[in-house]
């Protein structure tokens, strides 16, 4: 059984030998620990550091990705190379690797499919009380979304089995925390949360640059998730909304028609008419959206297939190859 520990990095040459110094070389469960490092076109020599600190696996980008498309490669690379269980963790050493077991263990009993490391929000001293708001608002929207039951959503301190990470797709360039929870819970993967504890605050957020920037962001990033996993309640609640305006103009307009007034009110029929088509519009864009969202997840049903497929294939050609070494040693 092998686990790999992936970091996804930019520009963390000065930070990364800390994190890596608190990483487990054994873990109890495991026959092989392994450290793989993203490189998101870093401009430092985070590569280099990571070479000279003893990682496994460095895998370059050509250029800066985002967070989210630099954890999606951490995953692909790590099932590339053979790994059972794969656990995230920030470069900045923000979450605590004593509790990597504690991700772990529940992959390793088949409890969960993915384990999310909750921490402490209500009481990290450099979270402001606004981003604690904002972190429990995030969590309380996964919850809603996916039906599971997580603690911390925004947390990316996070233990896979291999089969989750084959079956995830994040589309998003900003951050995956929220979209994965959400399609694990849509794809009726168990998501379990495990307490663990946080170290000092090393050095600013590179994903929180101000609070109104993580504000705009997070809040495209919620609406454009329940967009794609919530297609039919998304576009009906504003086809809803706009439709009923439209029907209370339309109502004013016979009422004072009713009374003999109506011939100073036709801009009433014109914007209820507007309203109402925008209604309509909006019903239909619902459904259209509602096809489209189960083709996407036809289409992530086959490629977990495909994946397991080549897994097999896989594990096939190195039983053929081993027999035959076997039968030219004898």
């Amino acid at each position: 059984m092998k686990l790999i520990i992936q970091i996804p990095c930019y520009n963390e040459a000065e930070s990364l030998p800390a994190t890596l110094a608190d990483l487990p070389r054994e873990v109890e469960g495991v026959d092989e620990v392994e450290w793989l490092v993203i490189d998101d076109g870093s401009s430092d020599d985070t590569a280099a550091v990571a070479a000279l600190e003893g990682v496994d696996h460095v895998v370059k980008l050509p250029r800066n990705m985002g967070l989210a498309r630099a954890f999606s490669a951490g995953l692909a690379a790590c099932v590339e190379r053979g790994a059972d269980f794969i656990v995230n963790t920030d470069a900045d050493n923000q979450y605590s690797a004593v509790d990597i077991p504690k991700l772990v263990a529940p992959l390793l009993r088949g409890e969960a499919d993915i384990v999310i490391g909750a921490r402490p929000i209500g009481t990290i001293e450099h979270f402001s009380p606004v981003k604690k708001a904002l972190q429990k608002f995030g969590s309380q929207v996964a919850r809603s979304l996916s039906r599971t039951e997580v603690a911390d959503a925004p947390s990316g301190f996070r233990g896979f089995t291999r089969e989750s990470a084959q079956r995830l797709n994040v589309f998003s360039s900003y951050t995956y925390t929220l979209e994965t929870i959400i399609q694990a819970g849509q794809n009726d993967m168990v998501v379990l949360s495990v307490p663990v504890g946080v170290n000092g605050k090393q050095r600013p957020s590179r994903l929180v640059k101000s609070i109104f920037s993580y504000v705009k962001r997070s809040m495209v990033t919620m609406v454009r998730i329940f967009m794609i996993y919530r297609p039919v309640t998304f576009f009906f609640t504003i086809g809803a909304v706009v439709g009923g305006a439209g029907l209370i103009g339309g109502l004013r307009f016979l009422y004072f028609f009713a009374i003999g007034q109506g011939n100073g009110h036709v801009q009433s029929v014109v914007l209820s008419a507007v309203l109402v088509g925008s209604g309509l519009s909006m019903w239909v864009l619902g459904l259209l959206a509602d096809l489209i969202s189960v083709n996407r997840r036809l289409l992530e049903k086959a490629n977990w297939r495909i994946a397991r497929l080549e897994d097999r294939l896989a594990a096939r050609d190195a039983a053929a190859a081993a027999e035959v070494a076997k039968s030219e040693d004898s």
